[in-house]
């Protein structure tokens, strides 16, 4: 099933453009991952030994090893769904605290969350930074405990905060 076309994450209105890239520093802090199921094509650099993208479908794949997760947010729930039952990976997404998915998702399924300081200021597929900011504020989301003690010592500027992983029933 494929819920979004878009690649590398990030869908700006503004723009047009679907394809928004990790900044390179934020990869590079968080260590080797094994999939990036969402990766763009061609792309300036790496974030995983192994990369998903069109037309190849990320969401249908087997997911194996470390993720890392920049998911389009067209269909984000699903893309996210997928990494919080796989386990093992980090997730970069805004920090949308208040909705379904981030409850449901998030503070409900994750093992630790990294609150970026400061917006995010992607990168176009030419690797190019964009000019704007992301527009929100992001987060990095573990799954598993080795993805939550690298985002603990990764050393970005964030507040870093242990997640329970069991949320209310009464959250919104």
């Amino acid at each position: 099933m494929t819920t979004g076309r878009a690649i590398g994450g990030h869908h700006s209105a503004r723009s047009g453009s679907n394809v928004w890239l990790t900044p390179p520093g934020i990869i590079g802090a968080l260590g080797v991952f094994d999939l990036d199921p969402c990766a763009a094509d061609p792309r300036p650099w790496d974030t995983a030994r192994r990369h998903i993208a069109p037309p190849e479908d990320g969401l249908s794949a087997e997911w194996v090893g470390r993720v890392f997760l920049n998911p389009p947010y067209t269909g984000l729930p699903v893309w996210l769904g997928k990494l919080a039952d796989h386990g093992q990976g980090t997730a970069l997404v805004f920090a949308r605290t208040e909705t379904r998915w981030f409850v449901d998702l998030v503070w409900r399924r994750a093992t630790a969350v990294l609150f970026l300081h400061g917006r995010l200021h992607f990168h176009l597929p030419d690797g190019a930074r964009a000019q704007g900011n992301a527009g929100a504020p992001s987060v990095l989301v573990a799954y598993g405990e080795r993805d939550a003690e690298l985002l603990a010592g990764c050393g970005l500027d964030g507040t870093f905060l242990r997640v329970c992983g069991k949320g209310s029933e009464g959250a919104a």
